[in-house]
């Protein structure tokens, strides 16, 4: 059982209402499911109904669906079934024997279509999609009646069956219910229910010429399980009177009740399937498994961790009303399960020589270093000393600043589970940059610590030049330079510094008997994942977050 479902998950509206009705008996027990469109890559906004459809299931005893609303082959692919259901187990969920299909209910959506007919409720339309659109009306203004409204129930079970069968080109004909094209809600007026679309369905190949709207398909798929709960977010609200008229006005076994949540907005960040389709498609970024994309394949591949996930959209709650959650929560929250669980390593991303002229040529000594500050079970490893190191650029400074206190020439500071040092003599090359630095130790100090209560404004990290292993490290940064971005115009708002690769990178040579997919602490740096690019040769790395935490100040605050 996933924490979700834990007690201390906290209570919102959607849960109060599901407790009521088992509460009263209206249900005796709880049946939600997810029910995504097998069209892309799942996204954090996805994480959250997952979350909460399986969460609910599993805090009431219920049972959660897995069901794919397949009613689009021409944008539908295996690739993205078989996608949505490894992200829904990441996450750490699962359906059970409960995976269904729209299209498993093709047969029957097409009879209760033909009864929609019988009764009058539907007919055929020849008008072209521009036609239905232009006649559909306004907020303002009510529609205009179709031409076609009136045909007899004959001809349109003749037409409508002709469609089935494949005699018409695409878009020439569709199937509309008959409700009210002057109703306040455009939804009411007069709806495609099925349209002509010959495309190969990756499930049902070519044996279907017409394909059932999302709107016909998905209540009536929710009537065929006995949904009791059917929650989606907001933007459905106003579907849900043609939800419930379809229910209302066919022979369906069950009738459940939609609910509606708001959806997950992030700074930062836009959760589109449409702009994330073309950001792949444009080749903004290299796949629906780029670090940089929100979808629950790029997080992974960042290195979040799915408890992390589940724990931000237990933060951000269950509302009625839309906003919009900054980032640095969900950084926040990563690195909060990060910090409990990611052993430390040291590497050393930007590198600078350091040569310790006092220490003996040849040696090397074997020094105790923790793997985790908190978690002592995590125990020890032995980590490589000599002569010759490798420390951040950064951490150095030919005439630093009053308060930079780490290594400058004639200052000394502390090599991490090492010794002091002093820097002594600066190298720089022709271009005048500074390439290596001569240094003198303090062997008294092995460990850390000086005998004599000296004290040190500074600790920095190292590794070994001669034991250190090669490896490349990304960068990543916000895909969105803009806090707010907009979806029509979102190619000019990605920040152009999203990705910074380093590729002379040095790190521990722990890392060859790490868990290949194990999160890490590069210390001083940040958390970082390594990549499925990694060879026996070469390491790379993604970072995950960094080290810095400017959201925690900011809640504090407020």
């Amino acid at each position: 059982m996933t924490d979700e479902s834990t007690p201390d998950a906290g209570r919102d509206f959607i849960r109060e209402i599901v407790a009521a009705d088992l509460a009263s008996g209206k249900h005796k027990s709880v049946v939600t499911r997810f029910p995504p469109e097998p069209n892309g890559y799942l996204h954090l906004g996805h994480a959250k109904s997952i979350c909460l459809n399986f969460g609910i299931a599993e805090e009431f005893g219920g049972r959660c669906h897995l069901r794919f609303d397949d009613t689009n082959p021409a944008k539908e692919e295996q690739e993205f079934i078989d996608a949505i259901q490894r992200d829904v187990r990441w996450l750490g969920f699962d359906w059970g024997e409960h995976l269904h299909f729209a299209s498993d209910y093709f047969e029957q959506l097409y009879a209760w279509a033909q009864d929609l007919i019988r009764a009058g409720k539907a007919y055929v339309d020849d008008q072209s999609p521009d036609e239905i659109r232009l006649t559909r009306g306004t907020l303002t203004e009510a529609g205009q009646n179709s031409p076609f409204r009136d045909r007899s129930v004959e001809e349109n079970l003749d037409l409508f069956a002709r469609m089935r069968a494949g005699e018409f080109p695409n878009g020439t004909r569709v199937l509309r219910a008959k409700i009210d094209m002057g109703s306040g809600n455009i939804n009411l007026r007069d709806p495609v229910l099925y349209r002509i679309l010959h495309a190969h369905h990756p499930r049902t190949g070519t044996a279907w010429n017409i394909y059932p709207s999302y709107d016909f398909a998905h209540g009536q798929s929710d009537s065929i399980e006995h949904i009791t709960h059917s929650i989606c977010t907001l933007e459905f609200e106003d579907h849900r009177p043609l939800y419930d008229w379809f229910l209302d006005n066919l022979p369906v076994p069950s009738h459940p009740r939609q609910y509606e949540f708001a959806r997950l907005n992030m700074t930062y960040t836009l959760l589109s399937k449409r702009v994330l389709t073309e950001l792949v498609r444009e080749g903004h970024v290299t796949g629906w498994d780029d670090p940089r994309m929100p979808t629950l394949a790029g997080l992974q591949r960042r290195g979040v961790p799915a408890q992390g996930l589940r724990d931000f959209v237990r933060r951000i709650g269950v509302a009625k009303a839309n906003s919009t959650v900054d980032i640095g929560m969900f950084d926040f929250t990563i690195r909060e399960v990060l910090n409990k669980s990611a052993p430390r390593r040291m590497a050393v991303l930007r590198p600078l020589k350091v040569v310790i002229e006092n220490y003996p040529e040849g040696q090397v000594e074997e020094l105790e270093a923790v793997n985790h500050p908190d978690d002592p079970a995590q125990g020890t490893r032995k980590i490589a000393f000599g002569r010759e190191l490798y420390i951040e650029q950064d951490d150095f400074m030919e005439e630093p600043p009053k308060k930079f206190f780490r290594l400058a020439p004639g200052r000394e500071v502390r090599l991490r589970y090492a010794y002091f040092i002093t820097c002594r003599e600066v190298i720089k090359n022709a271009a005048g940059e500074v390439v290596e630095l001569r240094c003198t130790y303090d062997p008294a100090t092995r460990g850390g610590n000086a005998p004599d209560g000296r004290k040190v404004k500074a600790t920095i990290h190292w590794v070994s030049a001669a034991h250190a292993l090669p490896a490349e490290v990304r960068l990543y940064d916000n895909l969105f330079a803009t806090p707010q971005p907009e979806p029509g115009n979102f190619a000019a708002q990605l920040n152009p510094n999203s990705l910074e690769t380093l590729t002379d990178c040095k790190v521990e040579p722990a890392f060859r008997t790490d868990a290949a997919d194990g999160a890490v602490q590069f210390e001083r740096q940040g958390y970082f994942v390594r990549d499925r690019d990694s060879t026996s040769e070469r390491l790379v790395f993604n970072r995950t977050v960094g080290l810095r935490d400017s959201y925690a100040k900011v809640a504090a605050a407020g």
